[in-house]
């Protein structure tokens, strides 16, 4: 494939690496040193599908510069899905191609399969209180990251004695910590804990390295390309 790489940080250069071992060209980086309007530069006859790991600030228009382009789009960044219910709508309205997810690790959202069932059960049974860590290099910007925000969401919608997080310690019973740490350049640890008065049961995934991220998203971005609507993880590994 022909891949356009929008933001060309350690994830970028890391997919990169991994798309040409992988038998694709990289045929053109928008990056800091580019405008955001070079997206225009490309269209299907020139790309095949768009990878966007940024920033926060400048994710939602990338997505959406690509999608009017008529390029499918593969978007990693976080920290922006306030705007989430836009790109649904615009990628719908020009009949487009959009695949997100807050961690393209494929242990990663085994980890989330593997939460949500949890969470059922320890419910189910009761006497367990619940509280989530992750841990990331210094560099992150958003807190909690994309991927404890997709954990911790599921664990509302499956454990009622939680209604709510938040990203410190819990005031209330009803309220899921959600506790952040950066430190170094840890790629990204993410730990579920349940207590109770007789044990303690734990859900962690530690990642070694960005290259089960960047396999992910070339995993998405070789499965997009023909296909429209909004995806993500649960339908490219059929959870």
């Amino acid at each position: 494939m022909n891949i356009l790489l929008i933001g060309y940080g350690k994830m970028g250069q890391t997919i990169a690496a991994l798309a040409a071992r992988r038998g694709h060209t990289v045929a053109g980086i928008v990056d800091l040193h580019t405008s955001q309007s070079a997206i225009t530069d490309f269209t299907p006859a020139t790309v095949d599908v768009a990878i966007e790991f940024t920033h926060p600030d400048s994710a939602f228009g990338n997505v959406a510069a690509c999608l009017r382009q008529g390029i499918p789009v593969v978007c990693g960044s976080t920290g922006w899905l306030h705007h989430f219910e836009e790109a649904q709508a615009l990628t719908k309205e020009v009949g487009g191609s959009l695949f997100y997810a807050s961690n393209y690790s494929v242990g990663v959202n085994l980890f989330f399969h593997f939460n949500e069932y949890i969470a059922a059960k320890m419910a189910q049974f009761g006497g367990y209180d619940v509280a989530m860590r992750e841990i990331h290099h210094t560099q992150k910007i958003d807190q909690p990251s994309g991927t404890a925000l997709t954990a911790a969401e599921a664990i509302i919608r499956n454990f009622p004695a939680k209604t709510s997080w938040r990203n410190a310690p819990a005031e209330t019973p009803t309220e899921l910590a959600v506790i952040s740490e950066r430190t170094g350049d840890a790629v990204g640890t993410h730990i579920v804990t349940y207590t109770s008065d007789v044990d303690t049961l734990e859900l962690s995934h530690a990642a070694h390295s960005r290259e089960g991220f960047a396999l992910g998203a070339l995993l998405a971005a070789e499965w997009l390309p023909g296909r429209s609507g909004v995806f993500g993880m649960k339908e490219l590994l059929e959870l």
